[in-house]
Formats: C-alpha cells, sequence, structure tokens
C-alpha cells in the first residue's frame, strides 16, 4: 500500500509531494473510496458512469475552490421584501470567468461534458463553451506507445483570458494531453489565463512528462 495515502487526519486535501507547486495530488477520503468502486470489476453500466461522474464533482469542486478568480458580491435574499438586511455578502466564484472545458474523446467525453453543464450554474453561460479535440496513442509491434494520432478537432475561438480545462481520467503515459496542448498553445489564438488537467489516475511517467512540456499547466 502507498502509505502517503495513509494519513487522513491532516486538514489539507492535498499529498505533500516534490513534484512541483502546479501539481496538486488529492488525498480525499471520499474520493479514494469511491475510486476503489469505480475500479471494482463488479461496477457496471449505468453504475461506472455514476460513479465517474461522484468522483469528477470532488476534482472540479477542488479546481474550482483553489484556482479560479474570486470576487465580492452582495445579493438580495427571498427575505428582503420584508427584512432589508437580509443580503448574502461574501465571495464568490467571478461570475464572467471565461471558461473552455476540452473533450479529448472518447474518455473525456463523459467529464467534459459534465463540467460544461455544472459550470452553466456558476458562471454566465455566453463566456463557456465545449471544444472536441480527436486522437489516440500509437503504439508499436512491441505494444509501447511512440506517439499520438491527432485525427481532428472542432474549437470554438479564441482562448484569451480563459481558464483552459481538459478533463481526462486517466492520465498514462501523457502522450496525448501533451499533444493537445501543443495544438492549443500553437494553433488557437489567445493567452488563457490557466491550463488545467484534471484526472482521476495519473503514473509517475505522466507527470514527468507533463512538468518537463508543459511545466505551467495545473
Amino acid at each position: 500500500m502507498e502509505i502517503a495515502y495513509t494519513d487522513h487526519n491532516q486538514k489539507d486535501f492535498y499529498l505533500n509531494h516534490k513534484y512541483g507547486e502546479n501539481i496538486f495530488i488529492s488525498k480525499d477520503i471520499v474520493l479514494h473510496k469511491l475510486l476503489a468502486q469505480l475500479g471494482s470489476p463488479k461496477i457496471k453500466q449505468p453504475l461506472f458512469n455514476l460513479y465517474l461522474k461522484r468522483c469528477y464533482d470532488i476534482l472540479f469542486h477542488q479546481m474550482l475552490s483553489h484556482h479560479f478568480e474570486k470576487e465580492t458580491i452582495e445579493e438580495r435574499t427571498r427575505m428582503f421584501e420584508t427584512e432589508r438586511k437580509a443580503i448574502y455578502k461574501g465571495d464568490v466564484l467571478k461570475e464572467d470567468t471565461k471558461l473552455v472545458c476540452v473533450d479529448l474523446a472518447r474518455a473525456g467525453m463523459l467529464p467534459t461534458q459534465y463540467l460544461f453543464d455544472f459550470a452553466h450554474l456558476l458562471f454566465a453561460s455566453e463566456n463557456i463553451r465545449q471544444d472536441h479535440i480527436y486522437a489516440q496513442r500509437v503504439t508499436n509491434d512491441s505494444d509501447q506507445v511512440i506517439g499520438t494520432d491527432f485525427s481532428g478537432s472542432k474549437v470554438g475561438g479564441t482562448i484569451e483570458d480563459s481558464f483552459v480545462i481538459l478533463a481526462d481520467p486517466m492520465g498514462a503515459t501523457g502522450s496525448t494531453m501533451v499533444e493537445a496542448l501543443n495544438f492549443y498553445k500553437n494553433k488557437v489564438e489567445g493567452n488563457p489565463k490557466k491550463f488545467i488537467a484534471v484526472h482521476i489516475i495519473v503514473t509517475p511517467e505522466y507527470i514527468k512528462k507533463m512538468t518537463e512540456t508543459h511545466p505551467d499547466t495545473i
């Protein structure tokens, strides 16, 4: 057993590690339970998709809370008509945040659609869009990954001042993610606020490749 995951008494929901400041590895015990069930051969459809969505519920919540911009608002509640002090005052996610949800077909289709729908509860709809990338790993005769077949894309415009989110359940070799980020940095107009990749599982090989090729990605 990986002993890094055995201490759940700390208040911090992230592991302490030396991979770099842009790598965040959750140690949320609820997420661990969901992941254990998701990986079980007993879980079939439609439960598989349900567990996948619940895992991304937690990951997206942590992502939005820790990495997105905030603003202070004053919002009248339903009680305002009878009590003039019934006003919510506090920090919330910034309403005019621009969000690009990138679907890395096939595995990324479900979590990206889920993020796209969820984001409309938090941000202005006109600032949210969903892009699609069609790519797959290429292997040699020994089943070793030697590259990525980037077969097409559907991109809705600039990524200027946007949070670009790539939600792909398995970060294995990193080949597909690297090519997708290369595409957005070299082929798509605009300077984004952040690139964020969100995974349920990652490997040391994936982290090594990402920190070497795209160290700015969270």
